[in-house]
């Protein structure tokens, strides 16, 4: 059984029949990996449909030319940490898929270069020159003990603004102000 949003803190959060807890830290680096570094390379387009906690993915294999295709539902547990909350995926197939992404949303576009134990995203405009690192994690030891990557500017774990949902809806300006708080410096046009 599943803890419900908005239940005591203390409180264990438990994964349901379908969702997973989402245990995740995040890193702001200062640029992408070197190319010899990158094991993989995908092409995620994300559309958040306003209103609600969904999300639909397209992943595309930059080596093979694969596509994934995912409905997402992400109930975050509204405190820091690296418990995000609790995550469901569906998988879809291309129809599916063509029908959820005609649904007015917000899109978000990102390369995501596999680094291990890392995925590391390089954003588009107006994004670009945003570079996260993101580790995920199975229990909760291996979270609190996993050392950032050296390259790490800063963990941003618990800054609510680089998560996907706040992502999609940041203005260009709004970046800038934000890296400039952690002393990463991006020209306006850059």
């Amino acid at each position: 059984m599943s803890r419900r949003i908005g239940t005591p803190p203390g409180e264990p959060l438990r994964e349901g029949k379908y969702a997973r807890v989402e245990r995740e830290r995040r890193f702001l680096m200062a640029g992408p990996p070197p190319a010899s570094a990158v094991t993989a390379s995908r092409r995620i387009t994300d559309r958040y449909l306003p209103g609600t906690r969904l999300r639909v993915r397209r992943v595309e294999s930059l080596d093979s030319g694969d596509c994934e295709f995912k409905l997402t539902q992400k109930v975050p547990t509204g405190r820091p940490g690296h418990v995000q909350g609790l995550i469901t995926n569906t998988y879809l197939s291309a129809a599916e898929y063509d029908l959820l992404a005609s649904l007015p949303g917000e899109v978000l576009s990102k390369t995501r270069l596999g680094v291990p134990p890392l995925g590391i995203d390089v954003f588009d405009p107006p994004l670009h020159g945003l570079v996260l690192a993101e580790a995920e994690f199975t229990t909760d030891e291996a979270a609190q003990s996993f050392l950032p990557p050296q390259a790490a500017i800063a963990e941003v774990t618990d800054d609510a603004r680089f998560t996907g949902s706040s992502l999609v809806q940041a203005h260009r300006h709004d970046l800038l102000a934000w890296l400039a708080e952690y002393g990463i410096k991006l020209q306006e046009t850059e």
